[in-house]
């Protein structure tokens, strides 16, 4: 386990750009946030200040100015007020902030379960599956996935599923949309986390992560010509909802570290791609979604800090794993962003009933796994979607649909999932592969993960 992880302890669409406004040195450093795209706030009344945000201007103003993955971390989970943890938020569906892929089309699931029972039939097939999934939202994925693998693999196969949530808001909903699949003899298990799935079970390990790793807790670094500095959030002195200036309009703000801090240096050792980056640049790290794909990794080889965990003559059959999310091969400097009601909102909007997020750097999880499994894309959704069977399985459903508006709808959702200016591209999907004992697949031969030469074209 790389030595800056044991050292840090890290406490959805708004894109902002950062511009530092230097002052003097042994001063904090005002970050513009630039909101082109937020909410409309010409109003003269500021809205009432939430819970969350109370609790961080306490927190400020007893401790100083706190690291983004702070302010992320209380938004979204504080145990009573957070935004996953509030059952008065309306998070998912029309009514809530945002729409995911498997609660537009029933086929999403489907897919994925099917991508994942072809990696099990490579691995031989063997007799217990073990599904795991991270962040399950009301059970929708996970509902479509048991619906599929039920159906397709042998009756002697035992089938247990993990659930890491949190909020029991969502585990309540997540236990009443598994309801039929625990009266079939399933066994659900829901953990606070993934490090209390045990990796000692001898069982095919699936594990799916959808929407999971964008909402972990990121810092925001700058680098400077001596260093990284890490931005921070204070309090603002000069709000004032009568005003109409842009720095009136909300109590929070983001600052720049006058200094370098061992925060700040820890984590741009954290990979070697972080070198490069110019003086002036900005990046946005998340050591808790390096730990959990480093997790990830032991959770499907039953190894552990490259050891097996378990007794000599005994392996794990291995494991497959997705993480779908927006995010890229690269690291982001300027993605983190909220969602109010299906819409982007200023980071400082009614913080802990709005959802926040952040991109997901994609090759700094490969780093965190690279030497326990084969990493496989990342792939625009559509491609993954498409390539596995999408329109033959909207086709099946629309023969078999008996009005016309079901059939537009499932047309429609399709459409949605695949959009390329949309969803379709937005979501990447990233594979994750390894054989028995962590074995290695060779990357080039995980089909959808292959590159597709084009046709020539026809005269």
């Amino acid at each position: 386990m790389p030595l800056w992880l044991n050292v840090i302890r890290t406490t959805r669409r708004q894109v902002f750009s950062a511009r530092l406004h230097r002052q003097r040195p042994s001063t904090w450093s005002e970050v513009a946030l630039g909101r082109s795209s937020g909410i409309r706030t010409n109003t003269t009344a500021a809205p009432e200040v939430t819970k969350v945000e109370q609790i961080l201007l306490d927190h400020i103003k007893t401790t100083g100015a706190i690291p983004f993955a702070t302010y992320m971390q209380l938004c979204l989970s504080h145990p009573t007020h957070g935004y996953y943890m509030n059952p008065s938020n309306p998070v998912f569906g029309t009514r809530g902030d945002f729409i995911t892929s498997p609660e537009i089309s029933q086929v999403f699931g489907e897919l994925v379960a099917i991508w994942l029972l072809s990696r099990w039939a490579s691995a031989g097939s063997p007799p217990e599956i073990r599904l795991v999934e991270l962040g399950p939202g009301r059970g929708t994925l996970m509902d479509d996935i048991l619906r599929v693998i039920s159906r397709f693999t042998p009756s002697k196969s035992s089938i247990s599923v993990h659930l890491v949530e949190t909020s029991l808001t969502m585990r309540s909903l997540q236990e009443k949309k598994l309801e039929s699949h625990r009266e079939a003899k399933i066994n659900v298990h829901w953990h606070n986390s993934i490090s209390e799935i045990p990796l000692t079970e001898s069982k095919y390990t699936m594990l799916i992560a959808h929407e999971f790793f964008d909402a972990l807790p990121i810092h925001l670094l700058q680098k400077n010509e001596d260093g990284w500095h890490e931005v921070l959030i204070a309090s603002n002195p000069d709000f004032d909802p009568s005003k109409s200036t842009p720095a009136s309009k909300h109590r929070l703000r983001a600052v720049l570290s006058p200094s370098t801090s061992g925060t700040a240096a820890i984590l741009s050792l954290s990979s070697s791609r972080f070198h490069s980056l110019p003086v002036g640049a900005t990046m946005e790290v998340s050591p808790s979604a390096f730990k959990i794909a480093r997790q990830v990794g032991e959770l499907l080889t039953g190894r552990q800090d490259g050891r097996p965990v378990r007794e000599e003559g005994n392996s794990s059959p291995g494991g497959c794993g997705l993480i779908i999310d927006y995010g890229a091969d690269n690291v982001f400097g300027d993605s983190f962003r909220a969602f109010k009601e299906h819409k982007i909102v200023d980071i400082f909007h009614q913080p802990g009933e709005c959802d926040v997020t952040a991109n997901v750097d994609f090759a700094y999880l490969r780093e965190a796994m690279a030497d326990l499994v084969t990493t496989l894309g990342p792939i625009p959704q559509y491609d993954f979607l498409e390539r596995m069977g999408l329109k033959l399985r909207v086709d099946a459903l629309v023969r078999g649909a008996k009005t016309d508006e079901r059939r537009t709808t499932i047309q429609d959702a399709a459409k949605r999932l695949v959009d390329r200016i949309g969803m379709g591209k937005e979501y990447k999907v990233f594979g994750i592969t390894t054989g028995p004992t962590g074995k290695a697949e060779e990357a080039e031969q995980v089909w959808p993960f292959v590159e597709v030469k084009d046709e020539p074209t026809r005269e």
